[in-house]
């Protein structure tokens, strides 16, 4: 099974962002998605570094694809949009309306955010040429299961979330920016103090949800440790860890020792805690009732999502 890293959903500086990627060259993951996911105005902060990441990340052996916006709404969003395919490498695609600006036969995948629920939608996606599809976090293991199945029919390769807060909504309004009251064309980027999402409370004080500018997100860091050998069996063949700042290179480590079988998830679950403390764990969409919901020993308030 394939180790993947997913397009980072958070606002770092631009040196941050280009050693996050050169530190990735060094870590056992076979694929690499970059680019701007959540919002475009953060893209000219590092968009110059995106040609050599890529460089540096094919020349250490990762597979490389772009991510599209989550959300296209400007004219000069559509116009970064269809620029994507001149960087010559595949582009993922995480808004519908990506499809028409990108030329015919470009190299295409689907991500997560796309919501690819069934058999039909898969196949469809298939016939315009998808190769790839990270499926939405929040399919339990049945629908993950049918949905591998049928795209080893289809020859399309089956991807899912392994690791990292689920990406819940994008909205037309910025949080960030309402927060610290400014507008959103002129929020100050107020996003970037927060480099893994600002954490929200209930009014009891309870963890709830996290924002990022634009984005929700959950609370918990949904990981899949615990159903890897279940993935595997059912035909996935990738496992994605979503970009955070703190501990990623030993999180990518972490989770090559579990697919291969070296450590037990359950080794692994205490060395997640050990990098931080403070990451609350859950794997409900997969397994249970709730997102919220945690197959390990780990205690979960109850308005958690």
């Amino acid at each position: 099974m394939e180790l993947n890293v997913g397009p980072n959903q958070f606002f770092w500086s631009a040196d941050r962002w280009t050693k996050f990627y050169n530190d990735l060259t060094s870590t056992p993951v076979n694929r690499v998605v970059l680019g701007e996911l959540v919002c475009s105005k953060r893209l000219p902060f590092y968009q110059d570094r995106i040609p050599e990441a890529v460089s540096t990340l094919i020349e250490a052996g990762k597979e490389v694809a772009l991510t599209s916006l989550a959300l296209i709404t400007l004219k000069r969003e559509r116009k970064q949009t269809a620029e994507l395919a001149e960087m010559g490498v595949e582009v993922e695609i995480n808004d519908l309306t990506t499809l028409p600006h990108l030329p015919k036969g470009a190299k295409l995948s689907v991500g997560p955010l796309v919501n690819v629920y069934n058999e039909g939608t898969l196949a469809w996606l298939a016939s315009q040429g998808v190769k790839r599809i990270c499926l939405p976090p929040e399919l339990p293991l049945a629908s993950v299961r049918t949905l591998a199945f049928a795209g080893a029919d289809l020859g399309v390769a089956i991807e899912t979330w392994g690791h990292g807060r689920l990406p819940l909504a994008i909205s037309g309004r910025c949080y960030h920016a309402r927060l610290h009251k400014r507008t959103k064309d002129n929020c100050q980027f107020a996003c970037e103090v927060d480099p893994d999402g600002l954490d929200v409370t209930t009014l009891e004080g309870q963890p709830f949800l996290a924002m990022n500018g634009v984005q929700t997100l959950s609370d918990t860091y949904a990981t899949a440790v615990h159903q890897i050998d279940t993935l595997r069996e059912a035909g996935v063949s990738a496992l994605r860890l979503s970009p955070q700042s703190n501990g990623f290179i030993e999180l990518c480590k972490l989770y090559r020792q579990v697919l291969d079988k070296d450590i037990s998830g359950a080794a692994a679950i205490k060395t997640l805690t050990r990098l931080d403390d403070n990451v609350r764990l859950s794997d409900g969409f997969l397994t249970g009732n709730r997102g919220v919901d945690w197959s390990g020993d780990q205690a979960q308030p109850t308005l958690r999502v």
